[in-house]
């Protein structure tokens, strides 16, 4: 995530939402008080102690009801994200089917990961370890996928027994408004609460006693501020904070499958996506195939209104988003790299628009190869081997993904053993398993989402040692 992502923004009594294809005002809001904020965690600490004492059965029964109430916003939910954020209309609905899709795979194990750990009969003794919840979780989300990335807290939190405060981005607020409708409905209240608050009040929330587990999503910048918080009262924080995920086309790729994956692993949501494809690094005997093959794609993007249906990339939501890509790709320039189409932002348009980029030759320690783009910017360097290929993935401080694309099993085991991320990926990229645990290396984060380790990181452990008789 971006350095444009923070804790907050504005110093303004009301937070102002601008569309980013058209620069007109989506909604005002205002924020929300210190006093506001007080009663907000003192609510979401009783509704979470009278939650937790219900089976784990009944909190999935009533989340699921909840998640129905979701589906019933859909079209109106999928719209705002769009208005928000610049997404194309489709990709927004198909992320709020992904959403729902995610939930309902945390239901279905929730019994399984979340049942106690029985340990070996002893004499006289009963012995076991609990899952229990952490108490109230504050959710400080992103925009770049606002229901994604929500959810995956959100869900979880709940079914484990927990409640949860959240604070969306300042880009996105209505739709941390949905997130708290469609829970709304629980038969205990206050199980989720929307919170609209700036820098300070969010920083304050961190510290907040009555707050037990912070889950954030964004810079590395915001993810030390949170950190640092949250260690001056020893609770846990998870932490999402972007990648620089590498790709490589080793020899024996399907050309056309990789080219055509690499691009839309680069380029869909216009590139603001955490494990997007940043950088890739190809063989040489493909190099050449591969860069015409690339401009090809890269070309064939429409660019336009992301509620017409056919705009295929709509603008990026942050305002200086596309005079930042275009730094880059000048100082990739400066540094020896070729442009191949692109590398502008889009002229005479009112919307955050960079046109989809691709930089061949471009040396590992070029801004655009080592510093996140969080845009639709392709840069390619050719490689001897696999060994230089592993060597140039590994130079980053980051690790989210990494990708290799290739016909042999054996090559993408190397790899996986290899390459220093959270996940790896052969012949595939920018996707993520709900059945797996969704973690960071170095300044992508700590912490998991998703699969059991999803609920284990909103749990805590307790031992339960009962001596059956003291005879």
């Amino acid at each position: 995530m971006t350095a444009a992502s923070s804790l907050g923004e504005g110093n303004a009594l009301n937070l102002v939402v601008t569309n980013p294809f058209n620069q007109q005002t989506v909604c005002e809001l205002p924020f929300h008080t210190a006093l506001e904020v007080e009663d907000a965690v003192d609510l979401a600490s009783a509704a979470q102690a009278r939650w937790a004492r219900l089976p784990l059965a009944e909190r999935c029964r009533q989340v699921r009801a909840g998640l129905d109430r979701f589906r019933t916003l859909a079209d109106q939910v999928a719209r705002d994200v769009t208005r928000q954020m610049g997404k194309p209309l489709k990709q927004a609905q198909g992320e709020f089917n992904t959403m729902c899709d995610r939930a309902e795979y945390m239901l279905s194990i929730a019994e399984e990961a979340l049942r106690p750990d029985i340990l070996p009969e002893k004499s006289n003794f009963v012995r076991r370890i609990e899952h229990v919840p952490l108490g109230v979780v504050f959710n400080i989300a992103a925009w770049n996928y606002p229901l994604l990335i929500p959810i995956n807290v959100v869900v979880p939190a709940l079914i484990a027994g927990n409640s949860v405060l959240l604070k969306h981005s300042a880009k996105t607020p209505l739709v941390g408004k949905h997130f708290a409708e469609a829970f709304s409905g629980l038969e205990v209240p206050n199980l989720v609460t929307n919170l609209l608050l700036k820098h300070d009040a969010t920083a304050r929330l961190i510290a907040h006693h009555g707050v037990d587990h912070v889950a954030f999503t964004g810079s590395v910048d915001g993810g030390r501020e949170v950190y640092r918080h949250t260690a001056e009262r020893f609770i846990d924080a998870g932490l999402e904070l972007g990648g620089k995920d590498p790709a490589y086309v080793a020899e024996d790729a399907d050309l056309d499958y990789a080219v055509a994956n690499i691009v839309d692993g680069a380029c869909y949501n216009a590139g603001q996506s955490c494990c997007a494809v940043e950088r890739a690094y190809v063989h040489h005997a493909l190099y050449a195939q591969f860069l015409e093959k690339a401009k090809a794609a890269l070309e064939a993007y429409v660019l336009g209104d992301p509620l017409d249906a056919a705009t295929t990339m709509g603008p990026l939501a942050s305002r200086n988003a596309p005079k930042f890509l275009e730094s880059q790709t000048q100082e990739a320039i400066q540094r020896g790299a070729r442009l191949l189409t692109g590398g502008k932002p889009l002229a005479d348009h009112p919307g955050n628009f960079f046109q989809p980029t691709l930089l061949a030759d471009v040396p590992n320690h070029a801004a655009v190869m080592q510093e996140e783009s969080f845009g639709p910017i392709l840069p390619v360097l050719s490689v001897r081997d696999d060994d230089e290929a592993i060597r140039l993935m590994n130079d980053t401080r980051f690790g989210l993904t990494a990708s290799v694309w290739t016909s042999s099993l054996e090559r993408a085991e190397r790899f996986g053993r290899e390459v220093n991320a959270g996940t790896i990926y052969q012949n595939r990229c920018d996707y993520i398993d709900p059945a797996q645990p969704w973690t960071g290396w170095g300044d992508s984060g700590k912490g998991s989402t998703m699969s059991k380790y999803g609920f284990f990181h909103l749990t805590k452990r307790k031992a339960i040692h009962f001596r059956t008789s003291t005879k």
